[in-house]
Parts: C-alpha cells; structure tokens; sequence
C-alpha cells in the first residue's frame, strides 16, 4: 500500500522537480524566478488549448506524444522508491528502464522526421547521437549496480545498494560518477544541453517538440518531468546512501532527490554548455570510467 501511494505520488509530482529545479537556479542566478508551481499551470494551460496538425504528417507525429507519455509513465511503474513495490504486471527489471527510456526517445525523433521540419531535424539528429552513447552509459550504470545485488531487479538492486558495505568497493564510485552523467544526457541539462534556451539552433531536447501544442505538448512536457523524477529515483536508490527499511528508505530517497534538484541548479548556473562535438567524447570518457568500475568487480579490487 504504501510502495503504490509512492508511486501515485511519483506520477503526480514529477512536475514539481522541474519546477523546483528552476526556482533553486533562480535563486542561484539572484532572480526572482517562475512559481514552483509554475510546470503545473503550464500543463493545465496546454491541456484546454487545440492541438496542432501539421500539413503532411503521418502516423508518427500523431502517435508520438501520447505513446511517449505511455512510456515514461511504464517507466514510473517499474522504478521503486523504496525496496519494496507494487506488482503492476510490468515486472521491475532495471534492462526494461533502459529500453523505455530510449524508446520514448526515438519516439520523439521519429515525430520529428515524420513534419520533416528543418530545426526538427537537426534537433532530432543530435538527440540521437547523444543517445547512443548516453543509453550505453546508461546500460554500463545499471551492470554495476547489479553486481551485488546478483541481477538487474530493481527492489534487489535496491537493498543491495543500502547501507555502507558497498561503498568499500571503487566499482560503486565508479558507478555514482557515471550515473551523475546518465542523469545530465537524460533530462537535457547543461553541460549537455540548455533546457531554457529559445535558439532553434542550439536546441537538442527542445526541437522535435516545436511543432506540437496543446494537449500533445502537455503529453510531451510531462514526459520530460517524469524523465526527471525516474533518473533521479534510481539515482539515490542505487548509488546515494540510504536505509534498507521501507519507510525510512522512502523518506532519505525522496530527500537525496531534492539534493539533487539542487545540484542541477547549481551546476546549470556555474557550467556553461559544451560544444556539440565535445559532448559524446565527455559521456564516453565517464563510460570508460563506469567499466572500469566493472572490470574492478569482477576481479575482486577492494577499496
């Protein structure tokens, strides 16, 4: 019961972390700043506007909103908060976390092909190449956490993550770092991208959504906070210290996410964004990192 009202919790608050992410770098920025509450409006403002058909699209811009949506919500059934979780029939494998992030991604540049929009394009273009190397960080991420949880179980993964014997070993820093990384390519934020910018130029996350409004753009906006609040969980369930009961696990879990908000923000205001073609050799070096943490696994290297 309570595993489940965290994850209805999960579903309806994920907008609040984007929101809190731009009020903290505000603050940061010494300027008053949008509400909290800012992404909500936003959403509710959207949801009673007309949606956009755009001449000569297929079945790829229609679908795409909603079906990403689909995917980001699966996405918020599998990951647990805590070590325990409902049974939703969707099982909890960490492989199926993968797998939806990266189909809601290609999703979203499939619509992007389908208006055969210039800016969407070349937006589209370069989220996929951060893309294949940020899934196979991704992927390296969730192998070292499964090694001492035996599997790719996330309520397993989970409680093999709690308490302090798993920060003896290098493999479990090696993971964090390349974790912190995961979370940068997945919710487009600087160094890799800026969330806020209005150049269509320089937009990556924010170009395949140009030609979307109304209701498909709600679809789209809340994906991208539920991206936001799933990183983040398995951020702080798998590499940030926390108590392997459930209650108490819950609690420092959701406390680590908003201490995360917060390193986004700072890192936001004190990190300029990187050129296009550094970004890949970035995330590839930190991948090489995270195997090394694998290799040191499996050969036993204590700290």
């Amino acid at each position: 019961m309570l595993s489940g009202a965290v994850m209805l919790i999960a579903i309806l608050a994920a907008p609040l972390l984007t929101g809190l992410i731009q009020r903290q770098k505000a603050f940061f920025q010494g300027r008053p700043g949008a509400p909290i509450l800012q992404p909500y409006r936003d959403l509710r403002r959207l949801w009673h506007k007309q949606v956009v058909d755009v001449s000569g699209a297929g079945i790829a811009y229609v679908v795409a909103p909603a079906a990403s949506a689909a995917a980001l919500l699966a996405v918020l059934l599998i990951v647990p908060v805590a070590g325990t979780a409902p049974d939703f029939g969707v099982g909890h494998d960490a492989l199926v976390v993968v797998g939806l992030l990266a189909l809601a991604r290609c999703l979203i540049a499939l619509s992007a092909w389908d208006t055969t929009s210039g800016f969407g394009l070349m937006a589209a273009g370069r989220e996929l190449t951060f893309a294949v190397a940020g899934e196979f960080l991704l992927a390296l991420v969730v192998l070292t956490a499964a090694l001492p949880a035996g599997g790719t179980d996330l309520p397993a993964m989970w409680l093999g993550a709690a308490g302090s014997g798993i920060w003896a070993h290098p493999a479990h820093w090696c993971g964090l770092l390349g974790m912190l990384m995961v979370v940068l390519v997945e919710t487009g934020r600087q160094p890799i991208d800026n969330p806020d910018t209005h150049l269509e130029l320089t937009m990556i996350h924010e170009g395949p959504l140009l030609e979307y409004a109304g209701r498909d753009l709600a679809y789209l906006q809340w994906s991208v906070a539920a991206r936001h609040w799933a990183v983040l969980a398995l951020t702080a369930g798998l590499f940030l210290p926390h108590p392997a009961g459930v209650v108490a696990g819950i609690v420092v879990v959701l406390a680590w996410m908003l201490v995360l908000t917060a390193v986004l923000a700072v890192v936001e205001t004190t990190v300029a964004k990187m050129r296009l073609l550094r970004v890949p050799h970035l995330v590839g070096g930190v991948g090489l990192v995270a195997l090394v943490g694998v290799v040191s696994w499996i050969f036993g290297v204590a700290a």
